[in-house]
């Protein structure tokens, strides 16, 4: 139930991304989702693509240092609160969220988080015996 998520060091400096979205689009891989986190010196953009080992390949040939890491996908519903029914059980596992990030698929009334954490495996099964939706790769990829 993990997803392949993409990680790419940028300089912070002009036309970084936009090369990031060009070598992707060339290369016939669609974003699904992004984050970027940024420091004064550099950033790290985080992406959930339609092909995560093509976009690999490509950024690395691009030049980048670039990274594939393993996520959870969770499908809420799009509603206050939505978010919190997948936040709670995992804090009272007492499990730690290193970083976040979600979006709306409004044809199915849903929102999509992304997130990762220390222990994927016992996240996995504490949202799976809250009944939480966990989303595969595969289906994430084809949004």
């Amino acid at each position: 139930m993990r997803v392949k998520q993409i990680s790419v060091f940028l300089e912070n400096k002009s036309g970084r991304l936009a090369q990031v979205s060009d070598v992707l689009g060339a290369g016939g891989v669609n974003i699904r989702a992004l984050s970027i986190a940024d420091t004064t010196d550099f950033g790290i953009l985080r992406l959930i693509v339609s092909d995560p080992d093509r976009a690999y390949r490509l950024l690395k040939e691009a030049g980048f240092t670039v990274n594939l890491t393993d996520v959870l996908a969770v499908e809420l519903e799009d509603r206050p609160g939505g978010l919190a029914q997948a936040l709670k059980p995992l804090a009272e596992a007492g499990m730690n969220i290193e970083y976040l990030y979600a979006f709306v698929q409004k044809a199915r009334d849903a929102a999509l988080v992304v997130f990762r954490v220390e222990q994927m495996d016992e996240a996995a099964n504490v949202l799976q015996a809250r009944g939480i939706r966990l989303v595969p790769g595969e289906e994430v990829y084809r949004l």
